[in-house]
């Protein structure tokens, strides 16, 4: 198969968002796609249609076309299974099939059909590897960017202190009469009048901004000006429409609104002077026929303290873990100590931790394929039944320990066949026609919930149905590792501590 071009255009030939694959003037494309309603015969329902040169294979997209260009003699069915792949693509970005939303995402559209085929030629890939290969969500770089945020406040903490002291230093030469200290180096001579700690002082403390002066009160009364935002009501009322038939509409506002996991998990709201959180995500792909190809636990201790009178305290680990996980400790932590005796604390013990920021003292990764550490199985059973599809999908918990809150477990169905007919259910589902996804909704899985089963029959085949995705939180962690007690380093009295503890998901497919 050669796929020349791959586009999105009006049903008048316009081309919205176009990739060309191989060498192609802009002249030519917008030819080929203002050529091809003209070739479509009326009455007559077909996915194809040939000129003496190129063939069309396109799919309908509400009021638009996706339309493929390729040569003659390539694979029909390869070109059909394509193009269900690229129109599974558009609304992964755009969240209504319309002109402008496609131009708003356009970018983004294209970076996912070079995904999927590179040169002309079908690349091997599913809908969760493109988004997983355009978002490139990297942990390393998170972590990284933690560290250095980090450092950046522990610099800005010791500048400011030393500002201080040099400040202090010039005030009490002044108060004895003596010159005020100052620092040898290059040019000292050739700055007469000036002392360099004045010099640095002033460079490091921030001058005293000015107070703003309030703006003179106008008269109120109708103005003819132009206002910033005047749609606001056209878009409520289109919100408004949305909702009344049914849709789940996420508002952004700045800083109003969070994600849903942060609203299942909600930090503690007395929180102790030392307050330490467990965080733990888990990223796991498995076969649909079973077999776990890879899974990896990521973890992390981190720790906060907010009163100077406990800075210097060690953290005492109690780590009961029997699945293999790798420990690894900061490097200001006396990883001997930890060792020997499982306490965290800083390798010089007369130091204490930073204040007011979050600092990671200990991490830990699990990378398996070992199936008897999957937390949550999911088996998901399709079966042809006519022109209809049988589906049957079950989870059962394996690690009793755990407790799974806001269990999302979503399904892919076919677009333009209607809503699944639902039979057996443990639980609630809701359809998301936009998106074309059954979500099996389960509030709580735990060991007296351990399994449950989902029956639904609609139009389509078994491949339709994967991959299947899950989505969860929990407030106790894979890996039993807890912390047991904070202590002073001097006389090793007891600190009291606040502890929120998260288990959630960075990625669990079902492929």
């Amino acid at each position: 198969m050669v796929l020349l071009a791959a586009a999105v255009c009006t049903k008048a030939g316009k081309a919205i968002v176009s990739r060309q694959f191989v060498e192609m003037t802009r002249t030519r494309i917008e030819g080929l796609l203002a050529a091809f309603p003209k070739l479509m015969s009326t009455g007559k329902q077909h996915t194809f249609v040939e000129t003496d040169s190129v063939r069309y294979v396109y799919q309908p997209l509400e009021k638009l076309y996706m339309v493929l260009v390729t040569t003659k003699n390539s694979n029909i069915l390869e070109d059909l299974e394509t193009l269900r792949l690229f129109s599974r693509v558009i609304p992964e970005y755009c969240r209504v099939l319309e002109e402008g939303e496609i131009s708003e995402h356009c970018f983004d559209i294209i970076f996912a059909f070079d995904e999927i085929v590179a040169l002309g030629y079908r690349e091997n890939v599913n809908l969760a590897q493109i988004r997983t290969f355009t978002e490139m969500d990297s942990h390393e770089e998170k972590v990284f960017r933690a560290v250095r945020e980090t450092q950046e406040r522990e610099a800005n903490a010791e500048m400011r202190r030393k500002a201080k002291e040099l400040q202090q230093a010039r005030r009490d030469a002044e108060r004895a009469g003596k010159k005020a200290p100052g620092f040898g180096g290059f040019g000292s001579s050739g700055m007469s009048g000036v002392s360099p700690a004045t010099i640095i002082t002033d460079s490091l403390v921030e001058p005293e901004k000015p107070k703003m002066t309030p703006a003179p009160v106008r008269p109120s009364g109708p103005s003819k000006a132009l206002k910033l935002g005047a749609k606001g009501k056209e878009v409520d009322n289109f919100v408004d429409k949305l909702k009344s038939e049914g849709e789940n509409i996420i508002m952004h506002s700045a800083g109003k609104k969070q994600s849903e996991a942060s609203k299942v998990l909600q930090p503690p709201v007395n929180t102790e002077s030392v307050h330490l959180k467990i965080e733990e995500k888990i990223s796991l792909t498995c076969g649909r026929d079973g077999g776990l190809q890879n899974m990896e636990i990521l973890g992390m201790i981190i720790l906060r303290v907010s009163d100077d009178q406990n800075g210097r305290i060690r953290l005492h680990i109690n780590n009961n873990d029997k699945k293999g996980v790798q420990l690894q400790t900061h490097p200001n932590v006396d990883k001997k100590l930890f060792t020997a005796e499982s306490l965290i604390g800083l390798k010089n013990p007369e130091k204490s931790f930073p204040l007011n920021s979050d600092v990671g003292v200990l991490k830990w990764r699990l990378q398996t394929t070992d199936e008897s550490l999957i937390p949550l199985t999911i088996n998901c059973w399709p079966s042809e039944s006519g022109s209809n599809c049988d589906v049957n999908i079950e989870y059962e918990l394996q690690d009793e320990g755990l407790e799974l809150n806001d269990v999302i477990i979503s399904i892919p169905v076919p677009s333009g066949v209607g809503a699944p007919v639902i039979g057996d259910l443990d639980g609630e589902y809701r359809h998301d026609s936009r998106k074309n996804i059954l979500e099996w909704c389960l509030p709580v899985i735990d060991e007296n919930n351990k399994s449950g089963s989902l029956e639904f029959s609609i139009a389509g085949k078994p491949n339709d149905f994967f991959p299947v995705n899950v989505s969860f939180v929990s407030r106790r962690n894979y890996s039993d590792i807890q912390v047991a007690k904070v202590t002073q380093v001097e006389g090793d009295s007891p600190v009291k501590f606040s502890l929120e503890t998260s288990f959630v998901v960075d990625k669990y497919e079902i492929l």
